[in-house]
């Protein structure tokens, strides 16, 4: 057992290559890429998404609108009542 971590299998016409992950940058490239492929990502789909919340909202304060109008009270229909 004289070999060392990750050579303890013999691989025949496979090439491998390692690389340590000592040598990897974990973060590298994601603050100042990364931040602008998200702003970029979200502005491209802006049109797909801001139109139906905007009329979803619209409809829906339309709808709280007429329902708050239809639970008033008709003061007319109170009038002969003593």
């Amino acid at each position: 057992m004289g070999h060392g971590f990750g050579g303890l299998w013999k691989y025949r016409g496979i090439i491998t290559y390692r690389l340590s992950p000592f040598e990897l940058r974990a973060f590298g490239g994601a603050l100042v890429p990364g931040l602008g492929n998200v702003l970029t990502r979200i502005l491209s789909n802006v049109p797909y998404v801001v139109p139906p919340l905007g009329l979803a909202y619209i409809v829906y304060d339309q709808v709280e609108k007429e329902h708050a109008h239809l639970m008033r009270k008709n003061p007319a229909d109170f009038e002969n009542d003593k």
